[in-house]
């Protein structure tokens, strides 16, 4: 095996932008409310033939790893239909506020799930869900100097009777890596605060408003 080349961070370690032509799009199914799929026909610049893909089209979402001065991490246990679990996962929500500021977005959503705010904001980490079928892309805040809001939100449907607990980002790292919590945004975000934290330490994360190439 060292006939690979090597990446290394800081030289060509990256994810690059590319977009292969498109002969032919339609949208095949819209269900108004928040996803579409749409049907590309791609053609391979390289002159292969060209292929079919479903894309399903979203706009986005942020998550917010908000921890306390313990270290702990402020959950909410949330019901999900598709998969049929009651799922342990951070405070998160879709990007459905045509042009609001991302940071905004996900003080809005501690807010809303966990009628919490925070004094400290840093980008933790960015990702595409599932790039082989969607164009969603989140964006994972970290959130510290937690304090409980003035007001609460008046939540509906499978939010409304949300359960909020903390637990210590050790606790969560492990139960992630033993199987036990299966949500992305919270498996993403804790393995990537834990890094962090053993890492470079949380002064070294991007500034809240750090550009996201996937989204502007």
């Amino acid at each position: 095996m060292t006939d690979h080349p090597e990446l290394k961070y800081g030289e060509d370690l990256q994810d690059r932008p590319e977009s292969w032509p498109v002969s032919e799009s339609e949208i095949v199914h819209a269900t108004g409310r928040v996803i579409a799929v749409r049907r590309d026909q791609v053609v391979p610049p390289s002159g292969g033939e060209p292929f079919v893909r479903d894309v399903v089209e979203h706009p986005g979402a942020v998550g917010v790893v908000a921890l306390d001065e313990n270290e702990r991490m402020l959950l909410v246990r949330q019901y999900r239909h598709p998969v049929g679990y009651r799922l342990l996962e951070p405070p998160a929500g879709l990007l459905d506020i045509q042009g609001e500021d991302y940071r905004v977005a996900a003080e809005r959503e501690l807010w809303e799930e966990a009628a919490a705010k925070a004094a400290d904001w840093r980008v933790l980490v960015d990702a595409f869900t599932s790039p082989g079928v969607t164009n969603e892309a989140v964006r994972i805040f970290l959130a510290r100097q937690l304090s409980a809001s003035d007001e609460v939100y008046d939540r509906l449907h499978e939010e409304a009777d949300m359960e909020t607990v903390f637990a210590p980002l050790a606790d969560v790292v492990k139960a992630v890596l033993a199987g036990d919590l299966h949500n992305p945004v919270l498996v993403m975000g804790a393995l990537a605060a834990w890094t962090a934290l053993h890492g470079d330490g949380f002064s070294a994360l991007r500034p809240a408003d750090a550009p996201w190439p996937a989204k502007d």
